[in-house]
């Protein structure tokens, strides 16, 4: 029978100590609501004494979650634990984190302390924490860097004196896999009373090991990891909690599983980065837009014939509608094939074959070759000739005011007018577009980003809509960002008309 692998979230705690990607209280309960939902088992929801903020955010995150158990950080004072209880006093299930650094790093240029001191004061704070709670957890912070036969001696005190998990945490990204696997053997070989607690690794991402290490970590007996949703965190980041997640889920063959309900993987990707305004690297595992995008005339050939070919994980299986075919000069005449097919268009193997070579001179030439691109090659519309053209746009926006936007599109030839209210001119602006299609659309993604530099940029902006089942993407490039964003809209929807 397979183990259950517990999923502890620090998205809200150490993925917040990322600099500029702080959120408010009402930004932190909508990513621990996510979070609730995706199915994790334990939100960190902040440490208490940190900040007024932090305390009234895990206040109001203990009333509305009810699932998973909500976890507050302090450190091996007696002050830090008193506020994280009185932070928790509304939370159906309580955890309180608590710990010191043991490695020889922290025990003398830190705490200027001793080994054995660091034991007496680790072992008081758990005893402590234990008068308020009955889950508490025990961090050895910089654990990486601690010596085995050392870190046993503080586990196994530590959960003599009421620890229910022991966080192991590689702090500093330290650790190579086999490392990190072989401390946590150690572990579970050498603490006597192991069995009395669980295990948790909490691994950085400095040497881009994060979740190697983690997954190193389970292979030898942990069975909770602490991880964040996007991989953010302290310098290059935590563990990344969507990594771990379809690793487990990929490889059937690994004594363990979780909880989590992969399908909302994306979703919860995308809020999170959007609240923390932090984009997601293109290539990032799992939820990079670029993740199951194909672009080498092979892979595509291969995808096409059997997704299995170059795709370990199904799109839906993380929430992506489907994989994406993206035309480029390395692409192959079937990727071509099955564009222009879903275009409408039906061409014999001669027609493809002359087509393809007017559709590699122009990939030499773009980078990405679009639906429009392909119709102008084909003979069908121009460039300029598109059905729907933004003609005039007019935004109301300001402090006190609420945003409001109006745009005329011209579509076939016939002008027409409507107007929006929104979050902000964006928002305002793309209501008055779905205002005049009349079409039922979704924003799944929306990116910006600086062509050039200074105050006058030339700002590029990709959106990625959703109708009736099917993607479609739009691009702009302006120096008024909300231009460029409303005519990228209108390019995405005319591709559905």
């Amino acid at each position: 029978m397979n183990d259950k692998i517990f999923v502890f979230d620090t998205t809200l705690r150490d993925g917040e100590q990322v600099p500029g990607c702080q959120l408010n209280t009402v930004e932190k309960i909508e990513v621990a609501k996510a979070l609730e939902a995706l199915g994790v088992d334990i939100i960190e929801a902040g440490f208490p004494i940190s900040s007024p903020g932090d305390f009234q955010s895990v206040v109001e995150i203990s009333k509305v979650v009810t699932q998973p158990v909500i976890c507050g950080l302090t450190r091996a004072v007696e002050k830090d634990i008193e506020v994280a209880f009185e932070a928790l006093q509304y939370a159906k299930r309580k955890r309180i984190h608590t710990g010191i650094g043991t490695s020889p790093y922290h025990i003398k240029y830190k705490l200027n302390s001793t080994p054995e001191k660091i034991i007496e004061r680790a072992v008081a704070a758990v005893k402590y924490a234990k008068k308020y709670v009955e889950d508490v957890e025990f961090y050895a912070e910089d654990a990486g860097r601690t010596d085995n036969e050392y870190l046993a001696r503080v586990v196994e005190a530590v959960i003599a004196a009421g620890a229910t998990v022991v966080n192991i945490p590689d702090t500093t990204g330290y650790c190579l896999p086999t490392e990190f696997g072989r401390k946590i053997r150690f572990l579970m070989e050498n603490v006597t009373n192991v069995h009395k607690a669980v295990i948790s690794t909490h691994c950085h991402n400095d040497l881009g090991m994060a979740t190697a290490n983690t997954l190193e970590g389970i292979l030898n007996g942990a069975r909770q990891v602490e991880v964040t949703m996007n991989g953010i965190g302290e310098r290059a980041g935590n563990t990344s909690l969507e990594e771990v997640v379809m690793a487990i889920k990929s490889h059937k063959d690994l004594p363990v599983f979780t909880e989590v309900n992969s399908k909302l993987i994306s979703k919860t990707s995308r809020l999170v980065s959007s609240l923390m305004r932090m984009p997601i690297q293109p290539n990032k595992a799992i939820v990079g837009r670029n993740a199951f995008a194909h672009s080498s005339g092979i892979h595509q050939d291969g995808v096409l014939k059997n997704r299995e070919n170059y795709e370990i994980i199904d799109p839906h299986d993380v929430g992506i509608k489907e994989s994406s075919i993206e035309l480029t000069a390395r692409s192959g005449r079937a990727a071509l094939k099955h564009r222009l097919n879903i275009l409408g268009y039906k061409l014999t193997k001669k027609e493809l074959d002359e087509f393809y070579e007017r559709f590699l001179d122009l990939a030499d030439k773009k980078k990405d070759i679009k639906d429009d691109d392909l119709q102008a090659l084909a003979g069908n519309v121009s460039h300029s000739e598109k059905s729907i053209k933004l003609e005039r746009l007019q935004v109301l926006s300001g402090k006190s005011a609420l945003p409001v936007a109006t745009v005329a599109l011209r579509i076939n030839g016939d002008l027409q007018v409507a107007t929006g209210s929104g979050n902000g001119p964006i928002d305002a602006a793309f209501t008055a577009v779905k205002q005049i299609i009349k079409r039922k659309v979704h924003l799944e993604e929306f990116l910006i980003q600086a062509i050039t530099r200074g105050s006058d940029d030339l700002g590029k902006v990709h959106v990625q809509i959703e109708n009736r089942g099917k993607l479609y993407y739009g691009f702009s490039a302006n120096t008024d960002i909300i231009t460029g964003a409303v005519e990228a809209f209108v390019d995405a929807v005319t591709k559905i008309i």
